[in-house]
Order: structure tokens, then C-alpha cells, then sequence
């Protein structure tokens, strides 16, 4: 199911917004097609994403998962870099967006998105 939190949507837009974040995207295709309409929406988001300064930083397929458990892996991760919270939130609220959004969730059986944020603690 493609859909937001409303209450961590809330939280994420209410932090501090003064420095850029990436967006987490894993992502479960359709197997009728969704690939392909995926690829179909990065085609179209790409450059509205460069209008609001966010960039692909990473894409990649998924392969089988190493851990043990009940995990059921992912068929591709995104890694979206947004400059700041602000600009995601404009993003998604952006007409042309809306409409690529349409073709993207209809790719999609299973999404998780989480933001995050540099970690001095790693550096």
C-alpha cells in the first residue's frame, strides 16, 4: 500500500528544516508490469526532482537477503537526497508530481519510505 503516515509525516515536516536530508525508498513491483511503469515514472520525476534540488544518489536491484529471520527482501532501493524537508514537501505537492506519482504508485505493490539524516556520530 502506497501511503504516508499522517502523523510522521507531520513530525518529519515539523523538525528542524536546515539541512538536507535522503529518502529511503525500498520498493515491491506489481509483478504485471510494475518494473516497467516504474521505470516509466523515474523518466518522468527525474527532472522535477532536479527543479526542487533533489537528486538520485543511488539505484539499484535487490538481491537475495543475507540475514536470517522473516525478512522478505526488496526488489529495488532508492536514495533520494533532498536539500531540505521543505523541498520534499513542495515536491510532492507539485501538480506535475502528483501526476508522475500516479504512474509510480501504480507500479508498486509495497513501499517503505524513511528519511534520514547525516549522522556526526559515523564521520
Amino acid at each position: 500500500m502506497v501511503s504516508f503516515s499522517q502523523a510522521a509525516f507531520t513530525d518529519f515536516l515539523a523538525a528542524t528544516d536546515d539541512s538536507p536530508i535522503v529518502m529511503l525508498n525500498l520498493l515491491r513491483f506489481d509483478p504485471d508490469g510494475g518494473r516497467e511503469r516504474h521505470v516509466e515514472y523515474l523518466k518522468i520525476a527525474e527532472p522535477i526532482l532536479a527543479r526542487f534540488g533533489a537528486k538520485i544518489l543511488f539505484r539499484g536491484d535487490g538481491l537475495p537477503v543475507l540475514t536470517e529471520g522473516e525478512v522478505e527482501g526488496w526488489d529495488a532501493v532508492l536514495l533520494v537526497q533532498y536539500p531540505r524537508r521543505s523541498a520534499f514537501k513542495a515536491m510532492i505537492d507539485d501538480p506535475d508530481y502528483q501526476a508522475a506519482f500516479e504512474i509510480g504508485k501504480s507500479a508498486l505493490v509495497d513501499i517503505v519510505l524513511q528519511p534520514l539524516k547525516h549522522s556526526e556520530a559515523l564521520s
